[in-house]
């Protein structure tokens, strides 16, 4: 299928679907705003891949100036893979920059985690890249199953009830910031996008990765399947419940001025 076309899908079959939740998010939680440099991040996934292409529209469309960067950063991709990410960049119209790094030869001798170092590194470098390039936001790929999923990861294994923000100032990069434009795209239509216009994606590419079948987000995203078998709005429900906290009836919580708890006030 041409370049027009994949794009011109987004328009039309997955209009709904995909291009109007891009917006809603966009304009739901502000993520862009006249004047913005923008580094969308491409891993060469479905997800990213599929951002890219929403932002090289929104640049032909955007109400307000902005400007956009399509990069790629190679963590050690084999030249197939590598092969494969350019290829489909060039299919899809967009205008990649690349750079190399060497985060899978760090992350491969790591026993413990070594997916969060990864991700920790992977962050780290795109900010870095971004900033040499001018620009002040960072684009990611996240999209609404990825959000429900690290909810219940979170309760599950880390005991503790916190989200994947649609947005987030960068700690260590002063003016920068994150954001998921992907926020309310359910991942059934972004393969049903990838599907519908013959395309082939880079899956993850680490080797560790691989070995890892039974991951903690598999299981929990086999989960979810299940349970939304019996109740379709499960996952919904589990995306409402971190918009809907009530404060007075949770034990406790942090902020920035520490820890807080339900008895800290219970005899006023």
């Amino acid at each position: 299928m041409s370049e027009n076309a994949v794009l011109n899908s987004l328009h039309t079959e997955f209009a709904r679907t995909i291009t109007r939740n891009f917006s809603k998010a966009i304009e739901e939680y502000s993520l862009l705003k006249s004047g913005d440099k923008i580094c969308v991040c491409i891993s060469g996934g479905k997800d990213s891949m599929l951002l890219g292409e929403l932002f090289r529209d929104l640049e032909q469309r955007a109400a307000f100036p902005v400007t956009v960067r399509y990069l790629v950063m190679d963590p050690g991709y084999s030249e197939e893979h590598y092969a494969l990410i350019k290829s489909n960049a060039k299919r899809l119209g967009l205008p990649i920059e690349t750079f190399r790094t060497e985060i899978f030869k760090h992350t491969e001798n790591t026993k413990n985690n070594p997916c969060f170092l990864c991700s920790k590194m992977r962050r780290g470098h795109l900010y870095s890249k971004a900033r040499e390039l001018g620009c002040n936001k960072i684009a990611l790929g996240h999209h609404f199953d990825d959000v429900i999923e690290s909810i219940l990861m979170g309760m599950i294994y880390g005991g503790q009830t916190q989200t994947m923000l649609p947005k987030l100032k960068a700690q260590n990069y002063t003016g920068m910031e994150l954001i998921r434009p992907l926020y309310f795209v359910r991942e059934r239509d972004i393969i049903a996008w990838r599907d519908v216009n013959d395309l082939r994606f880079l899956q993850c590419a680490c080797r560790l990765t691989k070995q890892q079948d039974g991951s903690k987000r598999q299981l929990v995203k086999r989960l979810i399947a299940r349970l939304s078998e019996e109740n379709p709005q499960v996952a919904q429900n589990i995306f409402r419940s971190v918009h809907n906290v009530r404060l007075d009836r949770i034990i406790s919580y942090k902020d920035a001025l520490g820890e807080h708890s339900f008895l800290d006030d219970y005899e006023e």
